[in-house]
């Protein structure tokens, strides 16, 4: 498998999990999506134990093997405990110089971001990539804000050197959008985890976003 953060530069789609959302499981989810080709995967919960945490991202590092990237959202103590490859954290969860120091510097480091600003600093202070967010309006995370447009994303990765993941309230009909406005990789969590088929709407979500970079 090449470079951790090689690879990160070739990612398109990037799954985040939600138990709240599936339908058929987390480990269904991943397994459908690690099959589909995602090459990056989040594991993101908020209402269970630590222990039960740190059983379900075993697993999840286990069904991505050498396939996808595994990052744990936030829980950089899960992350350890399971040797993910790496976390993914908000602004106001653990600084990333202290995050880097815990998890060395092999380790993949995500930040979300909201603004040009909020991805510069990402980048002077370390961060593998950043999460921009949110692109459109969401109802997966309350307090994410009012959307910013995917005409705002073009400004943010001219102005780091590092892959820019867009999220929040992204589908199959306004993703391509995402894309041509210049995110190197994006996130739909109800678009995907809300369908009957997760494998297949995965598929018809790569294919657009590869067909948008050829075309941008």
């Amino acid at each position: 498998m090449v470079n951790k953060r090689t690879l990160m530069e070739l990612i398109d789609f990037y799954l985040v999990t939600d138990s709240g959302l599936s339908r058929k499981g987390t480990f269904s989810d991943v397994k459908e999506a690690v099959d589909a080709g995602c090459r990056i995967v989040q594991y993101r919960e908020k209402n269970k134990c630590t222990k039960k945490m740190v059983l379900e991202a075993s697993k999840i590092k286990e069904i991505c093997g050498n396939k996808a990237i595994f990052l744990v959202n936030d829980r950089v103590d899960v992350a350890l405990a399971v040797d993910a490859d790496g976390v993914h954290v908000g602004q106001e969860d653990m600084p990333i110089d202290i995050v880097r120091k815990l998890l060395g510097p092999d380790k993949i480091i995500g930040l979300t971001v909201h603004n040009t600003k909020q991805a510069l600093e990402a980048e002077i202070q370390g961060a593998d990539y950043v999460g921009l967010s949110p692109i459109f309006n969401t109802s997966t995370k309350r307090d994410a804000g009012d959307g910013i447009g995917p005409e705002s994303i073009r400004a943010v990765k001219e102005a780091i050197n590092v892959p820019v993941v867009a999220i929040g309230g992204i589908n199959l009909n306004n993703c391509e959008s995402v894309i041509m406005g210049g995110a190197d990789s994006l996130v739909a969590i109800s678009a995907v985890l809300c369908s009957d088929d997760v494998k297949k709407e995965i598929k018809k979500v790569r294919d657009i976003i590869n067909t948008a970079k050829k075309n941008r």
